[in-house]
């Protein structure tokens, strides 16, 4: 399960960035997983819940957007929203693709006390 790896190094993020700024509460973090991140994000939401306690963000409200994935084709040139790396172009249904965005796992947003 990867993603208690990935709310592992967030949470470590949330709670570095909570030190630093001298707060001692979190109440609310919000996480940007682009749909081709390969991560569930109801896993990763519990898998933050289970990380979090004892530390700065515990009970904190954990929410996840999911920006789409977005490819060039490099055979017609194409930009397209894609929602799984297994789907072609679907101007000419190439499979050689140039990702352009929806693989990033960002926190986006802290909440404090």
């Amino acid at each position: 399960m990867h993603e208690l790896t990935l709310a592992e190094s967030m949470i470590e993020i949330v709670e570095n960035a909570a030190a630093q700024a001298g707060v001692t509460k979190v109440t609310r973090v919000r996480l940007s997983i682009g749909a081709l991140a390969h991560v569930e994000s109801e896993a990763l939401l519990y898998c933050c819940d289970v990380v979090s306690r004892g530390g700065a963000a515990a009970g904190a409200f954990f929410e996840v957007e999911r920006p789409p994935g977005r490819a060039r084709c490099n055979a017609c040139g194409q930009d397209f929203v894609l929602d799984h790396l297994m789907l072609g172009c679907p101007h000419c249904t190439a499979h050689d693709l140039l990702v352009l965005d929806g693989e990033q796992m960002r926190v986006v947003e802290i909440g404090v006390a």
